[in-house]
């Protein structure tokens, strides 16, 4: 049995239920992410190279997503004080949510054998709904493919979007 056996997000599904602790302590869950575009990313250690650099992206990026009313929500395993030196140190302007029980990271289906978040991003439309899945080992790629698909996802008709598919990249 692997650690991401049973995963059931995926496109078209309804964005699991969740609640965490964010780095500043406030109570984040899935019902504050429902009614505009979101995006959930996951990553495995926060204050690493590569989580730095995704996160950075993120935050480099995050105007563009704010103008299309989409939030962003970062979640690793990492304690909540180390979630917050890594907000602090990397000037990031959305939330991060500790998730040291790994409860939700389960809950994605992204908890990997390490017992660290896989590298992966969800995007979910204002409904709730995965509209897109962006898996890659490559920090650098996640927040442009994931502001492309908040785009795609709001800029067509309701029920008529065009999912961008599941991104795997070596």
């Amino acid at each position: 049995m692997s650690a991401n056996e049973g995963a059931t997000a995926a496109v078209g599904s309804p964005l699991p239920a969740f609640q965490g602790r964010t780095a500043d302590g406030k109570t984040l869950g899935r019902e504050a992410l429902l009614g505009h575009p979101a995006v959930v990313y996951f990553y495995p250690k926060a204050g690493s190279l590569g989580c730095s650099l995704e996160s950075r992206e993120f935050a480099r990026l995050h105007e563009k997503f704010a103008a299309a009313g989409a939030r962003i929500v970062g979640i690793s395993v990492d304690p909540a004080d180390a979630q917050q030196r890594f907000q602090e140190n990397c000037h990031l302007p959305f939330d991060l949510v500790a998730d040291q029980d790994g409860a939700i990271c389960r809950a994605f289906g992204v908890l990997g054998a390490l017992r660290m978040a896989s590298r992966t991003t969800f995007v979910v439309d204002a409904r709730g709904t995965i509209v897109q899945v962006i898996r890659t080992w490559r920090p650098g790629k996640h927040a442009e493919a994931a502001l492309a698909g908040v785009l795609a996802s709001t800029t067509t008709a309701p029920g008529t979007a065009t999912r961008p598919p599941e991104t795997d990249h070596p």
